[in-house]
Order: structure tokens, then sequence, then C-alpha cells
């Protein structure tokens, strides 16, 4: 049985250029008359490695269903982070719930140095080079909400020059 969770908690595919990771598989059981119900959810971030990602939630009776419902809703979330040179152009805190997550522009060769669900995050957005820590939950899905919450705080230089109408320089 772990074996098969973990096989699906690492799979990767790639729709169109979209890229998804499953980042949690979790299962559920209802119990009925005859016995236990099963149903599973899954946690999925899509994001086209080039400044866009998503995040889906899906629930169904069996894993691949679940997965494709999460997938969907991943695809109609995505939003907009600016990159520099494969890393982010400051440092930023994003918060969910009880989640905190911190993440530090890297210099090229550092990797992404982070836990598996803020991983997959930066790797589906196209992040080369960074420096997270998470502090509070380590729940999946609040560490995914608080690093896509991060990520959408990301302003470039130019981006602020444009906004404030001065030149930084």
């Amino acid at each position: 049985m772990a074996k098969s969770k973990d096989r699906d908690r690492d799979r990767e595919s790639t729709k169109g250029e979209l890229l998804d990771k499953v980042v949690k598989i979790k299962r559920c059981a209802a119990v009925v008359k005859g016995g236990r119900r099963f149903s599973f959810a899954a946690m999925v971030v899509v994001g086209d490695g080039k400044g866009r990602v998503g995040w889906g939630y899906g629930k169904a009776n069996e894993v691949p269903p679940a997965v494709e419902k999460a997938v969907k809703g991943g695809t109609q979330s995505l939003v907009g982070v600016s990159l520099v040179e494969g890393t982010i152009p400051h440092t930023a805190i994003g918060t969910y719930g009880a989640a905190q997550v911190i993440l530090i522009p890297a210099s090229p060769g550092t990797g992404v140095i982070a836990g598996s669900a803020v991983r997959a995050v930066c790797e589906a957005v196209g992040i080369h080079d960074i420096l997270t820590k998470s502090f509070g939950s380590n729940n999946p899905v609040s560490l995914v909400k608080a690093t896509i919450a991060a990520l959408s705080q990301m302003r470039t230089r130019n981006d602020v020059e444009r906004l404030r109408g001065v030149s930084l320089s």
C-alpha cells in the first residue's frame, strides 16, 4: 500500500505545455452498512515552467479521476509570477492558515532547497535556485497555498518603476 502511494505522489506529466505534480493523495473512509467505502482526494500543482503556477484539489472514488479533477482546477487557477534569471527577485513571506513559508533568492547553482510541497510549487513555476523555510503547520495543502501567496507578491525592478512612475537607478 505504501509503495503505490509513493508512486502516485511522484507522478509527473505534461499536458500540452503544462507540468503537473501530485503533492498529496489522501484516502478517506465512510463507514456504511456493508463496511467502509473509500474515496480519494488529490492535491496537484500545475505550472508551465515559465512563470505561471496554480493549484487544484479534486475528490473522487478512485485516484486517477481525483487527479484529473485537481489538474483541471489547477489550470483554471494559474497566476503569474515574476522571475529573474531562474530565481525570485526578492525575499517574500507567504502565509495561509497556520503555515508560513519564507522564500529567499539564491545564486545560480544553488538548486531548489525546499521540502516536498514547496519544491513542487517552485519546480512547476520554473524556479531553479531558491532557499526556503517553512514554519508552523506542515500540512502540504496549507504549504502549497502559502507558497503561491508568497510568489504572487513578487515584483521585479521594472514592475516597481512602472507602478511608481519613477526610475530607481
